[in-house]
């Protein structure tokens, strides 16, 4: 074997193990698949559903597995939409809705739906107005939670067949047209209006129960004081009755001495009276009070 042969049947060896290389390393590179933490991948075997590869290092065959859909599985949020809605009172109402939302089962996402998002939104906005539509709008403005919590559970039941975990629903606004705005608005002053009135009636009543109240506590001390001004007479005549019963008829003309001379005491000391004119029997009223106080 000549010299050149030697060196060709070499290097055609060589690149036997060159070629067998790289076809290892490239069927490595192809059978390894490193998911990360916030995706899922969907695997495909000739055109069917293969598996599902989770976070961190998954391996698939080569050539015959082939990664399709690459499905992030962090929650998401529609953009905000607004729908026209009746109520049962017959009145039209804007509803601003958002929903939050996150992949589960992504090989139902990529094989049932087509555009989740406008599905979800489609699927909001007709259980919106079908809830609304069982409200007056009164029981809209008053029940929002209960309708928040309503409109996720149906959201959620919909979309359940499609691998989707509805995390949350939120009506952000309910706007009402100008018209039925000022109605509110006229019907809110006029009960402010009668709230008012009913306060001032309250207070006026209170105000006429008190001066009752207090009529009534003074009606009760002036009968005590009446009272105890009798009891005091009364005890006063008590005691001259006993002093008539025990030393006679002296003592009652005693006593009605001692008022006479009070009397005349209390007109000489009263203001601009330089003249006291005096009954006749007035001095010998004096002078039995005197002989009287001898006496004792």
């Amino acid at each position: 074997m000549s010299l050149e042969d030697f060196i060709f049947s070499l290097l055609n060896e060589n690149l036997v193990f060159v070629l067998l290389a790289v076809f290892i390393v490239v069927c490595i590179m192809a059978g390894v698949r490193i998911v990360p933490q916030s995706e899922k991948y969907v695997v495909e075997r000739l055109g069917r559903l293969r598996s599902v590869l989770g976070p961190g290092i998954n391996f698939i065959v080569p050539f015959l597995d082939r990664v399709r859909h690459q499905v992030s599985v962090l929650e998401r949020q529609l953009p905000t939409a607004t729908q026209d809605a009746i109520t049962s009172d017959n009145v039209l109402v804007q509803v601003e809705t958002s929903v939050f939302y996150r992949i589960i089962e992504p090989e139902k996402t990529v094989y049932r739906i087509r555009d989740v998002d406008a599905a979800i939104s489609t699927t909001v906005a007709g259980i919106v107005r079908s809830e609304i539509g069982r409200m007056e709008l009164d029981q809209v403005q008053a029940n929002r939670a209960t309708l928040i919590d309503a409109v996720r559970d149906q959201v959620a039941q919909q979309v359940d067949d499609w691998g989707i975990e509805v995390t949350r629903a939120e009506i952000l606004d309910v706007n009402l047209d100008a018209a039925t705005r000022a109605a509110m608005l006229q019907q809110l002053n006029a009960e402010r209006a009668r709230r008012a009135q009913v306060t001032e009636a309250e207070g006026k009543k209170r105000s006429v129960e008190l001066q009752a109240d207090a009529d009534l506590y003074a009606a009760d001390q002036a009968a005590k004081a009446r009272r105890l001004g009798a009891d005091a007479e009364a005890y006063a005549t008590q005691v001259v009755a006993v002093a008539i019963a025990q030393n006679g008829l002296e003592a009652a003309q005693y006593q009605v001495a001692l008022k006479q001379v009070e009397a005349l005491n209390a007109l000489g000391a009263s203001e601009g009276k330089q003249t006291i004119i005096l009954p006749a029997n007035a001095i010998e009223a004096f002078g039995n009070a005197f002989s009287m106080l001898k006496g004792k």
